[in-house]
C-alpha cells in the first residue's frame, strides 16, 4: 500500500519537537512545509524516517526512541513564551537550555504574565491539552483595580464580548477584596490571545498581576519564578485522566 508506513505531516512536526500539531497545521497552511522538495497540503503523509521534511528552512529528523520531557516552569514577568526572538527580547528558552531536546511552549503566557508554563517535545501530549476543542480548563490568580463590583463579577463570570464574540462563561472567585483592588481565582476552558486581560479591561477593570497556578489537575505548587522541573508520573496520569474525562463529555471536577 502506497500510505503504508507514512503518518500525517502536523504529527511528525509535532512528534520533532518543532511545534505543537495545531501551530504545524498553521505552519502546513501558510506553505512553509515540503516534503521532498513539494510543498505539502493539509492532510498529507509521509515517513519520518525515509522522506526529507523541510520546515520554515530547516530540516528535521525523527530519532526513533527519542526520549520525551514534560517539562513544568515557573515564567517570570518579561520573558516571552517563544523559543527564539529576533528583536532580542528574553525567551523562556533560556530557562531550559540545558535540557538536551526541543521543546516548544504548551501554550502561551504573555509578557507580562507569570506562573506555570508546560513544555514539551511530544506533541500528542501537547495535544491533549492546547486543542481547542478539549477546553482544557486553565486557573488564574488575578488582581485588578480599581476594587471590582457586583455587577462586574456577574458580567465576568457569565462571559465578556472581546473583539466581536462572546467568551465562554468562567468560573471566578474573589480570593481578597480591598479599597482599591480585588484578588481573583478565574477559571478559563478557552484560551483566546491576551483573554483575561481583555475581559477585565472591557468591564472597566485594570490587570496589575496576573499568575497562572494550575493546568487541569496539575498545579505550580512552590516552584520559584525561572526555575523548572519533569511532571511526575501522578501528574503525567492525572493529565490523560483528565483529558479522557473531557473528552467522554463528563464534567470535571
Amino acid at each position: 500500500m502506497e500510505n503504508q508506513g507514512k503518518i500525517r505531516i502536523q504529527k511528525i512536526i509535532a512528534d520533532a519537537g518543532i511545534a505543537s500539531r495545531r501551530k504545524a497545521e498553521e505552519l502546513i497552511t501558510a506553505g512553509a512545509v515540503t516534503v521532498n522538495g513539494k510543498k505539502a497540503k493539509l492532510g498529507d503523509k509521509a515517513d519520518p524516517y525515509k522522506d526529507k521534511i523541510n520546515v520554515a528552512g530547516r530540516d528535521i529528523v525523527i530519532r526513533k526512541n527519542s526520549k520525551k520531557y514534560y517539562i513544568m516552569l515557573h515564567k517570570p514577568r518579561g520573558f516571552i513564551t517563544t523559543m527564539s526572538d529576533e528583536g532580542g527580547r528574553k525567551c523562556v528558552a533560556e530557562l531550559i537550555d540545558d535540557v538536551p531536546a526541543r521543546l516548544f511552549p504548551v501554550g502561551r503566557l504573555d509578557r507580562e504574565s507569570e506562573g506555570l508554563l508546560l513544555m514539551t517535545n511530544d506533541g500528542e501530549f501537547a495535544n491533549l491539552i492546547s486543542h481547542p476543542s478539549t477546553h482544557f480548563p486553565k486557573t488564574y490568580r488575578v488582581t485588578v483595580r480599581p476594587r471590582m463590583t457586583d455587577d462586574q463579577l456577574t458580567t465576568l463570570t457569565t462571559g465578556v464580548v472581546i473583539e466581536g464574540r462572546m467568551s465562554m462563561p468562567a468560573a471566578v472567585h474573589v480570593v481578597k477584596s480591598e479599597q482599591d483592588r480585588t484578588v481573583l481565582e478565574i477559571v478559563l476552558e478557552e484560551g483566546r490571545n491576551r483573554q483575561i486581560r481583555k475581559m477585565c479591561e472591557a468591564i472597566g477593570l485594570e490587570v496589575a498581576r496576573l499568575k497562572r497556578i494550575a493546568v487541569g489537575p496539575v498545579r505550580l505548587g512552590m516552584l520559584q519564578p525561572g526555575k523548572y522541573r519533569e511532571l511526575t508520573p501522578d501528574e503525567m496520569r492525572a493529565i490523560r485522566a483528565y483529558s479522557a474525562k473531557l473528552k467522554s463529555g463528563k464534567p470535571s471536577k
